[in-house]
């Protein structure tokens, strides 16, 4: 675990035992009653709980209610993150920590379900799924918000094949060795599923009911969607092409030495059968010079990163 990290840790045995992680950011006044709600979840079940906050560098004393939980509870852990990091780093922090057969992960501000959580447990067992994500249902946020993360979810699913309606819900839980599986950097997190599918895993989703945001203002700007965009192009690159990339650097490198071979063999074609001389289309020229001395840069590419993944291939076997 890293080492700029302050961790109050008590271990646990896996089996049987379900790690909550929660990402939080300035969210003092939901924290205590989040709390009794994931306690109140697991109280009928046969699970034991561990519940890890991961504090993203909050401001507003949302640390301090975190160890006042932590004293008082001996399956309450807390991760502090001394500057903010974003929801990834703070998953993935929380994902190393985690030491349950499964691991949720559900957002500070109430306004997903815990007790969904032991159902959805129960649906990984049954359907033998990997992970299960929340689909929320009567959605309660703002209308922008609303109707830009339908967008999203649908160019995810047509851009991924992973047939998820609420792709970057904060709620899910995962069989231990799928978080464990993942490293999260950026906006990641929102991919998870995508990632999973990668590594062989399998996705399921359930409706979840969705609640109203009672404390605080949301903390995501729009700011979140062209971030996630980019990196949802990282994401697809990687489980396209990760393990064949001249696949995707030979296909673009073909298509520039096509264009540029087929500039040029047209300005032959009017030099010698219509006597146009070459300086009358020097731009062409030198457009399609350009074009194929890129597409070999991209052949180049392709070969490196071949030999690149191939050793990558040898050093695991």
């Amino acid at each position: 675990m890293p080492s700029n990290l302050e961790v109050n840790v008590e271990k646990n045995s896996q089996q049987n035992l379900v790690s909550v992680v929660v990402p939080v950011y300035n969210e003092i006044e939901s924290l205590k009653e989040m709390h009794q709600k994931i306690c109140a979840a697991f109280q009928k079940t046969p699970y034991d709980l561990e519940i890890i906050f991961v504090d993203d560098g909050s401001r507003d004393g949302s640390y301090e209610v975190e160890q006042e939980l932590v004293n008082g509870n001996s399956n309450t852990r807390v991760i502090r993150f001394p500057v903010n990091r974003g929801k990834a780093a703070a998953l993935n922090d929380g994902f190393a920590a985690a030491n349950g057969e499964f691991v949720a992960t559900i957002d500070a501000d109430l306004q997903d379900d815990p007790e969904a959580i032991p159902q959805m447990i129960e649906l990984i067992k049954k359907e033998k799924y990997d992970l299960v994500s929340g689909w929320k249902q009567n959605r309660q946020d703002r209308f922008i918000k609303k109707h830009t993360s339908k967008i999203y979810n649908f160019a995810t699913r047509i851009m991924t094949g992973i047939r998820l309606h609420d792709m970057n819900n904060g709620l899910k839980v995962y069989k231990s060795e799928v978080v464990k599986s993942i490293n999260l950097y950026g906006e990641m997190h929102r991919f998870i599923p995508v990632l999973a599918k990668m590594n062989g895993f399998v996705s399921g989703e359930m409706k979840v009911r969705h609640f109203p945001r009672k404390y605080g203002v949301t903390k995501y700007g729009m700011s979140r969607f062209y971030k996630g965009f980019l990196d949802l192009l990282t994401v697809l690159f990687t489980t396209k092409y990760l393990r064949r990339p001249m696949h995707f650097f030979g296909l673009w490198g073909m298509a520039f030495v096509s264009v540029g071979l087929i500039a040029e063999i047209y300005l032959l074609i009017l030099k010698y059968a219509y006597g146009e001389p070459f300086q009358k289309h020097i731009a062409l020229m030198m457009l399609g010079v350009l074009l194929i001395v890129f597409g070999m840069q991209f052949f180049s590419l392709g070969l490196i990163s071949e030999m690149i993944a191939y050793h990558q291939k040898s050093k695991k076997q």
